[in-house]
């Protein structure tokens, strides 16, 4: 129960700095107005990712064991907010992004001395030792992180709702191994919960709506890439490297298959459109608080799955070769969703 302090504080400031940020927000110009793809009511405050950031900045300073691993990831975060606030401004170009990205990338890499060393055994055959190779492959996890939750971010409490449920599959994994890091989710599930309240309108719509932003969305993609080297890693082992995917399953999957599908069409696989899972199933009928339940069940679903086989060591291969069956799958039914979903109007509704 010595977590309980820890988390109530993250929530009060987190809660308390969302509403001391709003009026900043509206006088400073960071907030989102409604035009092409976005079609939210009225100008929303774009604070949500800053708030959790000060939540999680000073109660990780208190209840956080010092070390210079910490101090790099606050210093990362630091700066990716700070690039995703210049985004939610000014809307800067993607390129911006990803120096931001690697250079991240690279503090955690060569600053904390984290990165991805193996792969585990998932191919049956052994151990798959990266090696240098590890190096870029984490940069490239690390960049893929991050823009898949920035890319996830599309209806109110969607991005929240993933993240926080990754984080809870990371605090525990991490706690039953005795990581010091097991409490860096927790504070950032307690930081999600606060503006989860405002986003949603929940308990009471009395709360003014405001928005993560590019800023929050990118904060949490780096912090949970982060906590899954650091899961993964030598000394720490909360988990194998296989575990992972199951932990970012739909933003992972979304990204790929629309960045695919824009690939296939000419595109940048960076230009915004309205093709995500979200978007699929409002199109479909569902509304966007439905819409919310079943894409944060079906990532429960699978956090659960991941969690499940660590605990009982499924070998990493059945593991790999499920997640790849799913994402299959998955792919299938995008490609294929106005069949699926006439086939099942017409069976059941």
């Amino acid at each position: 129960m010595d977590f309980i302090i820890p988390l109530s504080c993250a929530f009060i400031v987190s809660f308390m700095a969302i509403r001391w940020v709003i009026p900043i927000a509206e006088k400073v110009g960071l907030v989102d107005i409604p035009a092409g793809r976005k079609q939210h009511s009225g100008r929303v405050p774009l604070i949500g990712g800053f708030a959790i950031y000060l939540s999680v900045l000073t109660t990780s300073m208190v209840f956080i064991p010092n070390s210079q691993a910490l101090n790099i990831y606050l210093v990362s975060a630091s700066l990716l907010l700070f690039i995703g606030v210049l985004d939610d401004k000014y809307d800067i170009p993607v390129r911006y992004r990803l120096v931001a990205q690697v250079i991240v990338a690279s503090m955690m890499i060569f600053g904390a001395g984290f990165y991805l060393k193996d792969l585990g055994n998932l191919f049956g055959f052994g151990l798959i030792s990266l090696s240098v190779v590890g190096v870029f492959f984490t940069v490239i996890a690390v960049i893929g992180a991050i823009n898949a939750f920035n890319m996830v971010d599309g209806i109110d409490g969607l991005a929240g709702m993933l993240s926080l449920i990754s984080f809870a599959g990371l605090a525990f994994l991490l706690s039953r191994v005795g990581s010091e890091w097991f409490l860096l989710p927790l504070l950032f599930i307690a930081a999600l919960i606060a503006y989860l309240m405002f986003n949603l309108g929940w308990p009471t719509k009395i709360l003014r709506k405001v928005f993560m932003g590019d800023a929050g969305s990118m904060l949490i993609g780096l912090t949970v890439v982060w906590l899954l080297v650091i899961g993964v890693s030598e000394g720490v082992e909360a988990f194998r490297p296989v575990t992972a995917l199951y932990f970012i399953a739909i933003p992972l999957m979304d990204m790929a298959a629309i960045m695919f599908r824009r690939i296939n069409k000419g595109d940048s696989p960076f230009k915004p459109d309205r093709d995500h899972l979200h978007h699929i199933f409002m199109r479909a009928g569902f509304t966007p608080r439905q819409s919310l339940v079943i894409i944060s069940l079906c990532a429960s679903l699978m956090t659960i799955v991941g969690v499940v086989s660590e605990l009982y060591q499924v070998p990493e291969v059945i593991m790999f070769i499920s997640f790849i069956i799913i994402f299959a799958l998955y792919s299938y039914a995008i490609q294929h969703a106005w069949q699926i979903i006439s086939r099942f109007r017409s069976r059941f509704l």
